[in-house]
């Protein structure tokens, strides 16, 4: 009886050359069905595959030539499981493992060793050729172990072990020498190590490449023979042509250093990555409203610096850009083309003009009268969409009225109905009825639609009013008007420079209201340290709170410097004399922006609602003696909804609330 002693068990494994017959048996090393001779541990019923229980303690693998790989009875992480750096799939058993984060299933791991050491040429023994013409459907999918490519057009190999080949990369060699680097051979290698391509600059993090570890040198196993010469007449009208030698450039296309290997247009004179020959001319891009152009450099006559639409960093005008000519906007290529999502590719130039000649979207009113005044023509009353009596243009500021276009406190000349409390700042009253938004996915224009209550999609705020609305993809986004042009370069009251819109920029503190800026998109400065949340920045200039009669304006520092400590005139509570907060001057108040915003500063105050709540209409306040919510019981002392009804006392919170709709008491519509 032979008796085995194996590191992953306690307890003596008998060998067994007899199949189970009274049960299934799998091996505790690669998890599958033991279908052949094993080793079992007879107390606590553990069985290893004969081929599993003979797997050497350490494995000196042909394509991970730095390190041995130690077999590991489980993971040897702190944290979840690792994956096989073989077939992709999560190590549940038995694993093989190198120091440097490779790991192999025990199975993957001999597969890889017995099989592909041998040039490859033992898989021509196990399967067939297959032609992709036959099974399209299956391929459609999957992808060459080696070179990560689709194999649809290709023959390939698909042997039984879960994994595809081409024959083409079946028949690769292990070692090569090439001109691109002549220190050293190139070995076949898994690139644990995520090197980019030196040749296409592209990372290539699963399957095989040639490299060379002790220079880092990596290339694909489809770049070492690049083509010598490439033409694209949709891209660029002359032939590229390879120059293959270890020489550093400056490519012309995306403006950014190549090495190695670089494609040029004599005509032209251009050196460029191979990758960038075909760069899309025509782009449609979510950081522009018009379509831009691929150049190779830009003429500039007035000699001024051109900061990126994007990363908002310079641009070398003699380098491969995108640029709009109209607006004299321009994106560094990599910026444009970071994430596929960010803009599509327009085929013609025919295209680009027939997007670039359309004007102005669909006007939201009519012009029903106007007036002259010198040299200006004044609309003074308009037919509105948004609301079925003509709007009248009005200077008489009186009273707290606020927008219903973006609920916001109406402090100039607006447009208002006679009939109703119907009120539109003149810039809301002018918000075209179809509008892209910049930095939305959604390439196609949103439909301006009155009358909402929603949660805007960029700024999260609860809001009423007008609203833009993705309707071609049926996503059902919401954006404020508001945010619906806050993308572009803004002047903040609060900063000398021009801020800029990132998407995300850590380890600033944001000026408003002090707290961390990591992980939030904010609006930032790039000549200083300056930097303010995205929602922060929607803090109205000239702001109401029940705690004051008189209107609150935004301050970004505190200039009393007499006193030691500064608190909030609200919550009593201390606040900081380097953030933002609102103040009184006839008063001689200060609050928090939150203490006087409150969780729902863009719900118009005022408006009615009906909701299955409540049998009656009712009324959005802001109650000066805070209430009790007849819901929960708690103080009202944000925004709650009151019933218009003298008899009736209910009132609740906002967010007590559900199911309520706009109510027009003069139409009877619900919207």
């Amino acid at each position: 009886m032979e008796v085995l002693r194996h590191f992953s068990h306690e307890h003596p494994l008998i060998f067994n050359e007899e199949r189970s017959h009274e049960s299934e048996v799998y091996c505790s090393a690669c998890g599958e069905l033991v279908l052949g001779p094993r080793f079992s541990c007879m107390e606590c019923g553990f069985h290893l595959d004969k081929n599993c229980a003979e797997a050497p303690d350490v494995m000196n693998h042909p394509f991970h030539r730095k390190h041995n790989l130690e077999l590991k009875a489980s993971s040897p992480y702190d944290d979840g499981s690792p994956l096989c750096g073989f077939c992709n799939n999560i190590c549940w058993n038995f694993l093989y493992h190198c120091s440097c984060n490779l790991d192999f299933h025990i199975k993957c791991a001999f597969l890889s060793y017995k099989v592909l050491k041998n040039d490859f040429r033992d898989l021509q023994h196990l399967v067939p050729i297959i032609s992709s013409e036959c099974h399209s459907r299956e391929l459609e999918k999957a992808q060459c172990f080696a070179c990560q490519k689709s194999l649809l057009d290709c023959v390939y190999i698909s042997p039984d072990y879960g994994f595809h080949l081409h024959k083409k990369c079946l028949e690769l060699p292990l070692e090569i020498n090439h001109p691109c680097h002549r220190h050293h051979s190139l070995f076949l290698q898994f690139n644990n190590d995520h090197l980019p391509c030196q040749i296409c600059q592209e990372t290539q993090h699963e399957g095989l490449v040639y490299c060379c570890s002790i220079c880092k040198f990596v290339l694909h196993t489809g770049c070492v023979s690049p083509p010598p010469i490439i033409e694209d007449p949709s891209t660029h009208e002359h032939p590229f042509t390879r120059c293959l030698k270890n020489l550093s450039f400056n490519c012309d296309a995306c403006g950014t250093l190549g090495n190695y290997v670089s494609y040029n247009c004599l005509t032209c004179s251009l050196m460029v990555h191979k990758k960038c020959i075909t760069l899309p001319r025509f782009i449609k891009s979510i950081w522009h409203d018009h379509p831009i152009s691929h150049n190779y450099f830009v003429v500039d006559n007035e000699c001024t610096t051109h900061d990126c639409g994007f990363c908002h960093e310079d641009v070398n005008m003699e380098s491969g850009s995108y640029y709009c000519s109209k607006c004299k906007f321009i994106i560094h290529v990599n910026c444009a083309l970071q994430d596929a999502r960010w803009y599509y590719k327009i085929e013609s130039k025919d295209k680009v003009n027939a997007m670039s000649a359309v004007g102005a979207l669909d006007p939201s009113f009519v012009v029903i009268k106007t007036i002259k005044i010198g040299e200006e023509i004044i609309d003074v009353e308009i037919k509105h969409f948004s609301h079925q009596h003509n709007l009248v243009l009005s200077d008489e500021v009186k009273d707290r009225r606020y927008c219903d276009g973006c609920s916001q406190l109406i402090l100039t000349s607006f447009y208002g109905c006679l009939d109703c409390d119907f009120f539109l700042h003149k810039y809301c009253a002018r918000l075209p009825k179809k509008k892209q938004v910049i930095s939305l996915y959604h390439q196609d224009p949103l439909s301006l639609i009155p009358h909402c209550i929603f949660k805007c999609a960029l700024c999260r705020f609860m809001r009423s009013g007008f609203a833009y609305k993705c309707e071609v993809y049926m996503c059902n986004d919401h954006i404020c008007v508001r945010c619906a042009e806050i993308h572009l370069p803004y002047i903040s009251q609060g900063h000398k420079h021009p801020i800029h819109f990132y998407p995300q920029l850590n380890g600033l503190s944001c000026n408003a209201c002090g707290g961390s800026t990591d992980g939030v998109s904010i609006y930032g400065c790039k000549t200083c340290s300056f930097a303010v949340h995205y929602q922060c920045i929607l803090a109205p200039q000239i702001a109401w709170h029940e705690g004051d009669k008189h209107f609150l304006t935004l301050r970004y520092h505190e200039d009393n410097d007499y006193s030691e400590y500064h608190y909030c005139d609200i919550c009593e509570e201390k606040r900081s004399p380097n953030t933002w907060f609102y103040h009184c001057a006839i008063c001689d108040n200060s609050a928090h922006l939150h203490c006087v915003l409150g969780d729902y500063p863009f719900i118009k105050r005022g408006r009615t609602f009906i909701t299955k709540d409540h049998q009656h209409t009712l009324i959005s306040v802001q109650k000066a003696h805070h209430p009790k919510c007849c819901k929960c019981g708690e103080p009202c002392f944000d925004l709650a909804l009151e019933c218009l009804e003298e008899e009736c006392k209910y009132i609740s919170h906002w967010r007590c609330d559900s199911n309520y709709k706009i109510l027009w008491k003069d139409s009877k519509n619900l919207v």
